[in-house]
């Protein structure tokens, strides 16, 4: 593992993971712009999808052990954390207008 090429929420996320098989951390990959013919593969064996040329950021659910393996390409510029987005729901309490 490249640590060097994971930010800090990602690389703390790692340590809480139980199964390093299972895809469970959703992350940005950064990689170079022009990806060749190997790296499209990799990318597109672990299951990253929109994979095309011109293209350096993608986004992707991934095991630890995959990121671990992207984290050792050299065309992989670094791993990002993604955080699930949520919507708010709760009730805005507003002043409600008499006569």
């Amino acid at each position: 593992m490249n640590y060097q090429k994971l930010d800090a929420a990602l690389a703390t996320a790692l340590n809480d993971v139980q199964d390093s098989q299972e895809p469970s951390l959703g992350v940005f990959i950064h990689t170079e712009p022009v990806l060749n013919s190997a790296a499209t593969a990799i990318l597109e064996s672990l299951g990253v999808s929109g994979v095309t040329s011109g293209k350096d950021i993608f986004t992707a659910t991934l095991s630890p052990n995959a990121i671990s393996q992207l984290s050792e390409q050299s065309w992989v510029k670094y791993l990002k954390r993604s955080q699930q987005l949520r919507l708010v729901n709760r009730k805005i309490n507003t002043p409600k207008l008499g006569v």
